[in-house]
């Protein structure tokens, strides 16, 4: 039902997406977008446009545009695609809402496509259109389908809206039979005007989209992402992305050991982590978490309940919870006493519980159960629950099970799910039937976790403060500078970064000079312009302690630079901590962090930041890296200081954000992490930036 006041006046989008009269334009589609709104109830106008055709349909047809009676909210444009683009430039000069363009052969071909895709752009002006190469849009709230083919929906009265760029595959999430309720569902095409962000962007108008979900095979626009997500945590609308390209490689070589860890997916991971949308990498978690975000919106925290009547469903779900950011909360006495009172003594009481089958059939006695740990406070309570085969079984008692559930959930306002283990144990009907009772269907112990860890990090960006915006300027162009150690070192040391004390040398009498007034131990490298890696080369020498050490040294290394670096030897590290800096041509500068030293890449710990930071992100990073032990002080080794740690990383922040125009790449590793109290000491550093007037 359309909920429009007569004579509300909608903007293009909103027109596109609530018509109440679609013109279709071509030959077996527009006839088969006309047979698609008739089968879900579309009460709205509906004028086929053909040159030679009498009737549609049925439906009387138009010759042309010109003699439509009225100007349509919505066009579907099924022709070829040079006609195309004439007819969508006659539906613009008319005022039409929008329109759907059809065909393909646009910029997804290249070449002459290229064109004719600028052309169409051209041609639209100020209309919406969606496409080229598109399937289309299906609003099942008013039976709107601007669609030509098949679909597996219904009529819904509130739902998620699904946005992806493959016909195909929005065609087979409509074919979905785990209860989701799709309120709309947009096949993007080549998004030559109309973006994902900006679709969803419209789609959060309307009340009834209770989720978003966003398949992406590119971020694209950025700031437009920024926007949506600010609007859709303003609204309370979760977003969760279907991301793809996790196996994407770096699209360019770089000599950083930052540029090796972060590949390009990364970025775009750590871009949505801050925006607040969730991530999930497989079609099952997709639809399993908008089905828990449509139901209730995201978790205000990681405590889990599961309730079982079976050990081996318990250790299954323990198991699987075993790596992920949830927890199975134990209960405490008081907690503890109230379950096993409704229990029989044979029954040991925990988080996951197994209350066997003593209960099992009894309505009465499992509401008490259920509710006795539905009233612990968890986040979320699971009941693993598999329903036997309709055809073959009887199936009484499973729905005394979901009775006493329901009125559990209602006596004590938890809020609950319930789990089939494998998902064709869970009928759509019966998962319907779930949703409407005010409880969480899933299919699948794994998806059901995974929905559950995703909706309690959206809770978590939710709840923190939104990123204040800043303005970083672009890259400059000009001549790609690697500086030497010495020079990057000053740069930094001028941004308040701790560095060892030490001296640049040009021989190696010079370099023994140096190390008797640092006292030794020393360590000493070559230095130089593009002397990347110094480790991996022998370019370094740790621990010497003496004169004769050193001049040894100096002798080897000074062929592999253009002098020599002689510093203090920092014995008392308790940890090694990288932290760089790069550039991601979508997403913009960003932080690395993570575990460092001479095995980086082989440990690939490591997380990312968009900048700016907070320092409650930054804290945040650190503890999520493996290093994280060693700072919180590791089989009786004194805590690092950790503190200093997270100034330093400010530090390195601030510089780069100073010199955002420039840098390219910079990595800061190790950043050396003493004793609480002492500090760090941040021991190589390497830098790439644009030559400028600064870079003395």
């Amino acid at each position: 039902m359309d909920e429009r006041p007569a004579g509300t006046k909608l903007s293009g989008f909103q027109r596109l997406l609530h018509p109440r009269s679609i013109a279709v334009i071509g030959g077996r589609e527009a006839a088969e977008v006309i047979r698609q709104c008739r089968r879900m109830g579309y009460s709205g106008l509906i004028y086929p446009v053909h040159p030679r055709h009498e009737k549609v349909e049925g439906v009387p047809c138009f010759r042309t545009l010109a003699d439509l009676p009225e100007v349509p909210d919505a066009a579907f444009v099924a022709v070829r695609r040079e006609l195309s683009i004439e007819v969508v430039r006659e539906l613009a000069a008319m005022g039409a809402g929008g329109a759907i363009c059809y065909a393909s052969g646009f910029r997804e071909t290249g070449g002459a496509g290229e064109d004719l895709q600028a052309a169409l752009i051209e041609a639209s002006g100020d209309m919406p259109i969606l496409g080229p190469n598109c399937y289309g849009l299906i609003n099942y709230l008013e039976g709107a389908l601007l669609w030509p083919d098949q679909h597996g929906g219904q009529r819904r009265e509130r739902g998620v809206a699904i946005l992806t760029q493959s016909g195909n595959m929005a065609i087979n999430l409509t074919m979905n039979q785990r209860g989701l309720p799709i309120a709309f569902l947009v096949a993007m095409g080549n998004q030559a005007k109309v973006g994902l962000a900006a679709m969803a962007d419209a789609l959060l108008e309307d009340p009834r989209v209770s989720a978003i979900g966003l398949h992406i095979e590119g971020l694209g626009d950025a700031a437009a992402f920024v926007t949506l997500a600010a609007k859709a945590r303003a609204r309370g609308v979760p977003l969760v992305a279907l991301k793809v390209g996790r196996s994407e490689a770096a699209a360019a070589l770089t000599f950083s050991h930052t540029a090796s860890l972060a590949g390009a997916d990364a970025v775009a991971d750590a871009f949505l982590r801050r925006l607040g949308i969730g991530r999930v990498h497989n079609v099952p978690a997709f639809l399993e978490t908008l089905k828990l975000l449509h139901q209730g919106g995201p978790l205000t925290g990681r405590d889990l309940a599961s309730m079982s009547c079976s050990g081996g469903e318990a250790s299954l779900i323990a198991d699987a919870i075993d790596s992920r950011k949830l927890r199975f909360r134990s209960l405490d006495p008081a907690q503890r006493q109230r379950v096993k009172d409704t229990l029989s003594d044979l029954v040991h009481v925990s988080n996951p519980l197994d209350y066997h089958t003593f209960i099992w059939a009894d309505e009465t006695r499992m509401t008490e159960t259920f509710a006795a740990m539905l009233g612990c406070g968890f986040d979320l309570s699971f009941l693993i629950l598999d329903f036997p085969r309709a055809d073959r079984c009887e199936t009484h008692d499973w729905d005394i099970t979901l009775r006493a559930l329901e009125a559990a959930s209602r006596r004590t306002g938890g809020r609950c799910a319930v789990v089939a283990s494998l998902p064709e144990n869970l009928p759509e009907a019966r998962a319907e039937d779930i949703l409407a009772r005010g409880m969480i269907p899933f299919g699948g112990i794994e998806e059901a976790l995974t929905a559950a860890e995703v909706a309690a990090a959206i809770g978590d960006a939710w709840r923190r403060d939104w990123p204040e915006p800043v303005t970083i300027p672009p890259l400059t162009k000009g001549e790609a500078v690697s500086m030497s150690e010495w020079a990057a070192k000053q740069r930094l040391r001028a941004a308040g970064l701790p560095l060892p004390r030490g001296g640049l040398a040009a021989n190696a009498a010079e370099a023994m000079v140096i190390a008797e007034a640092l006292g030794f131990p020393v360590v000493l490298k070559a230095v130089g312009e593009g002397l990347a890696h110094k480790s991996e080369l022998g370019a370094v020498r740790l621990g010497l302690a003496d004169a004769d050490s050193v001049a040894h040294a100096a002798e080897e290394l000074l062929p592999m630079g253009s002098g020599l670096l002689v510093e203090e030897m920092i014995g008392d590290g308790l940890a090694e901590v990288i932290v760089g800096c790069q550039r991601d041509p979508v997403i913009g500068p960003y932080l690395l962090l993570g575990s460092g030293g001479v095995l980086v890449e082989l440990i690939a710990d490591s997380v990312l930041l968009p900048l700016p930071a907070s320092r409650a992100e930054i804290e945040e990073g650190l503890s999520r890296l493996k290093v994280a032990q060693l700072l919180a002080g590791y089989r009786g080794k004194p805590p690092g200081d950790r503190a200093a740690l997270i100034a330093a990383v400010e530090a390195i922040q601030r510089f780069a954000l100073s010199e955002a125009g420039r840098l390219i790449e910079l990595d800061v590793n190790p950043v050396i992490v003493r004793p609480h109290g002492k500090g760090v000491v941040a021991v190589d550093a390497f830098m790439r930036i644009v030559k400028g007037e600064k870079n003395g």
